[in-house]
């Protein structure tokens, strides 16, 4: 399952969503399309919007900017990433952490 973390400045996420086999899961690739899109147009606005940090199976994102663009592309991606956990409720789940 993917687990995707979510703090005021921090996103979180990690895991394997395990709807089908390694490199022909849709869930996984759905998640990487929304996350990586969403990283770069951040990034593309403000270079020091975000830091990230990949390590296996895990990316950590870090917000450094107010820019109000750049939070209204990570409210995006948030909500697209709770609409496919709505969808795919076995295979991604969101945890808001205060």
């Amino acid at each position: 399952m993917i687990k995707v973390y979510i703090k005021k400045n921090e996103i979180v996420i990690a895991g394997h969503a395990d709807f089908d086999l390694y490199g022909k899961d849709i869930v996984c690739a759905s998640v990487s399309s929304v996350v990586i899109t969403s990283v770069n147009a951040c990034l593309r606005i403000d270079e020091k919007a975000l830091t990230y940090k990949e390590d296996k199976d895990k990316l950590t994102i870090k917000i450094t900017s107010d820019n109000t663009n750049v939070l209204l592309i990570i409210e995006n991606m948030i909500a697209m990433l709770s609409e496919l956990a709505q969808t795919y409720n076995k295979n991604i789940k969101i945890i808001k952490e205060d």
